[in-house]
């Protein structure tokens, strides 16, 4: 319909006696906000097939360039500017991740709780406040045994928290945590890891399972060794039907910089080297089968496709589901 210039001036006069109206009206008061008390829980959850995977946040810490001591720090700074984050502030998620199969509720690692100070440590609260007592948890898995993926284990008086789960761990990492002789020949700054991975696993020593480099630990939950961040760092396949999940633990800590620049290493790896190679490998793996992924380490849910890009590899998050 063409436009009437005419009937628009008609119109428009028409209702302008009315406009002076509006002041005059009542308005509402409008009630101050109390602010909320505190954040949202964070939890996300999605489907892999008939299985229903929780995204459980533990809180986030800071890293610092200094901790990728192969980084070209030009390059580096060009790459956390392009991020919004600064040399000395490159934020890093912890999460956790729980599989319900319909059979079995399993969860993939647990969190600080105490160890690593107050912005981490909400995988308990987070796990309440999807409806989810740790009594129900049939089976934990860990990715490795650091504190702030095993810490989560015990109470602060070193009880289990999982009062009837069992506890699956690689072989070759229990083996090197528990190990005397390598802890006398560990740096005194790295011993502490090793005490806290003793104690985590302590209370669950009579239902504790060592699995090898590939294993399938329940019907459709998969663990594949990658090592090198740690001796016996894993990461856990999730498959239902045609859809499949790669929870792959620590291969990225920091993404503003690792995606880009693989070869990257950070601090923590026992072997870096190894978790180099790791690192490449899978990254290349998930790119090509367009697997989705889930990682320990980035911004919260923590899920996502992995692309090809001019430089190394991107991150593409997946999609909210509602």
């Amino acid at each position: 319909m063409p436009f009437d210039r005419r009937r628009f001036l008609a119109s428009a006069l028409a209702a302008a006696p009315v406009l002076p109206l509006l002041g005059a009206l009542p308005r509402p008061a409008l009630a101050r906000a109390v602010p909320a008390a505190g954040p949202v829980p964070g939890l996300y959850r999605f489907k892999v097939g008939a299985f229903e995977v929780t995204s459980i946040n533990d809180g986030m810490l800071s890293l610092t360039l200094d901790q990728f001591p192969a980084a070209d720090h030009a390059g580096a700074e060009a790459l956390l500017q392009r991020a919004f984050h600064t040399p000395a502030g490159i934020p890093t998620a912890v999460n956790a991740y729980l599989v319900n199969t319909g059979d079995r509720l399993v969860l993939i690692d647990t969190g600080t709780a105490t160890a690593m100070g107050p912005s981490l440590g909400k995988v308990g609260t987070n796990l309440k406040a999807a409806g989810i007592d740790p009594a129900d948890v049939d089976l934990v898995v860990l990715t490795h045994m650091h504190p702030d993926h095993a810490n989560g284990l015990i109470d602060p008086a070193g009880a289990a928290v999982f009062g009837k789960a069992e506890l699956a761990v690689a072989e070759v990492e229990y083996a090197f945590w528990t190990d005397d002789g390598i802890l006398s020949q560990a740096p005194a700054g790295v011993q502490p890891f090793f005490h806290m991975a003793r104690a985590a696993a302590k209370p669950y020593a009579g239902r504790l399972s060592r699995f090898g480099t590939e294993a399938e630990i329940v019907p459709g939950i998969r663990v594949l060794a990658a090592p090198g961040h740690t001796p016996g760092h894993s990461m856990v396949e999730v498959t239902s039907g045609t859809d499949r999940l790669l929870i792959w633990g620590d291969i990225v800590h920091a993404a503003s910089l690792q995606f880009a620049k693989p070869d990257w290493a950070i601090n923590f790896d026992v072997d870096q080297q190894a978790a180099i190679a790791s690192r490449k490998r899978v990254l290349d793996q998930v790119a090509a089968d367009r697997v989705l992924i889930a990682g320990a380490h980035l911004a919260f849910p923590g899920i996502g496709h992995v692309g090809r890009a001019a430089e190394g590899y991107e991150f593409v998050p997946a999609f909210w589901q509602s």
